[in-house]
């Protein structure tokens, strides 16, 4: 089934910003006194702006994705270059190493963080990137969240967790999408407040499944 997405009838729309506001990933905004869908990738399909338009100028409709003659979005030359093709990549096994993995459910004290290498990753990640079990997750811990849809700071939990063990590395793996900020900056007021040096780093994934640099 393909994805939705939205629709704006400029000649309805009066351009009062409404919509604009409710987007909370940043994709509409105005141009010339009129709402405009400036970046389609990322319109998330929930249609939060719908009810908030007074004039009843959104609308769905059927998101358009281009395929690979096997069935992958994008083209040939980058899935195949990536191994993400679904022909092209073998199957590999997971790499998930520990349970529970969701940041909030995660014991500061468990004794798998001991000395561990910690991914901290949206979760919307593992399934835009095609290779994230082995390019992100082999020999690491993870923790997974959505900023957006626990509606919490992680920081606190994540300060813990860097606190109580002697964490070798962090790796951040998010979206490119605004609402991900907030996994990262959790991350960095975490590793600002647990008072040691930890090298970290930050990968961020295009909502086409691209690693960008």
């Amino acid at each position: 089934m393909q994805a939705k997405i939205i629709k704006i009838n400029s000649k309805k729309c009066r351009g009062c910003g409404l919509c604009v506001s409710t987007c909370h990933q940043g994709a509409i905004g105005l141009v010339n006194g009129k709402a405009v869908l400036l970046k389609e990738n990322f319109c998330d399909g929930l249609g939060l702006c719908l009810p908030a338009c007074p004039e009843g100028a959104i609308s769905f409709v059927q998101r358009k994705e281009e395929k690979l003659p096997c069935g992958c979005p994008g083209t040939h030359s980058k899935a195949i270059k990536r191994k993400e093709c679904a022909v092209a990549a073998p199957v590999h096994a997971s790499q998930l190493g520990q349970w529970p993995i969701q940041i909030k459910l995660v014991p500061a004290n468990a004794p798998y963080l001991k000395n561990a290498k910690v991914l901290v990753s949206a979760d919307c990640a593992a399934y835009a990137y095609g290779n994230f079990h082995n390019e992100f997750m082999k020999n690491k811990i993870t923790l997974i969240g959505c900023p957006k849809l626990d509606d919490e700071d992680y920081t606190k939990k994540i300060t813990a967790i860097l606190k109580a063990n002697n964490i070798k590395a962090v790796t951040v793996a998010r979206m490119e999408v605004p609402c991900c900020s907030g996994i990262e900056n959790a991350v960095k007021d975490a590793l600002k407040d647990c008072g040691k040096m930890i090298p970290w780093q930050v990968a961020t994934i295009s909502t086409e499944g691209n690693l960008l640099d």
